[in-house]
């Protein structure tokens, strides 16, 4: 097992919850594996996506991207969380799409889980060290502050939890 990647303390509350976006990737697996109806994981998907995927994507944006907008790495980044964003709104939490347990879910949220965590170990592994490279300690700091007033607390108390045990 390789060791945790030591991460400068201004940007740690992000790496804490790309935690959770792991464990939601997992727990969507588990949902699969046990053969649990799409319609309660996509119900999971929409609750995750709105306390979690839509805050911690916008104080990434919106405090750390921001400072370096027109770089590559930066700009994949937000690639990403359009692309991800895209597939949950459109494919998966859609008003017509919700309740439905449609034959394609299953490959979708399959592909949503392996594309979060594609771009969580992005951002881990590539992208936050080479932004701890580039930005003064002053701006670090600076991002620290604003997350700590701004970070939302994930919440990942959802009252069905298929990930568990099957439905009797």
């Amino acid at each position: 097992m390789s060791k945790p990647i030591k991460r400068h303390p201004a940007i740690q509350q992000l790496s804490r919850d790309h935690h959770y976006a792991l464990l939601f990737c997992w727990k969507i697996g588990q949902g699969l594996e046990w053969q649990i109806d799409t319609p309660r994981i996509k119900k999971y998907v929409a609750y995750f996506h709105q306390r979690y995927i839509i805050p911690h994507f916008q104080e990434e944006e919106q405090i750390l991207f921001v400072l370096m907008p027109d770089d590559e790495r930066v700009k994949k980044a937000v690639t990403q969380h359009r692309e991800i964003e895209q597939l949950i709104k459109q494919q998966l939490i859609a008003p017509d799409k919700m309740d439905a347990n449609l034959s394609e879910d299953v490959s979708l949220l399959t592909t949503l889980a392996e594309k979060l965590n594609q771009h969580v170990r992005y951002e881990e592994r590539e992208l936050f060290p080479y932004l701890e490279q580039c930005l003064s300690e002053a701006q670090l700091e600076q991002v620290g502050k604003q997350l700590a007033e701004a970070t939302h607390t994930p919440d990942d108390a959802y009252p069905d939890p298929f990930w568990l045990r099957k439905r009797t």
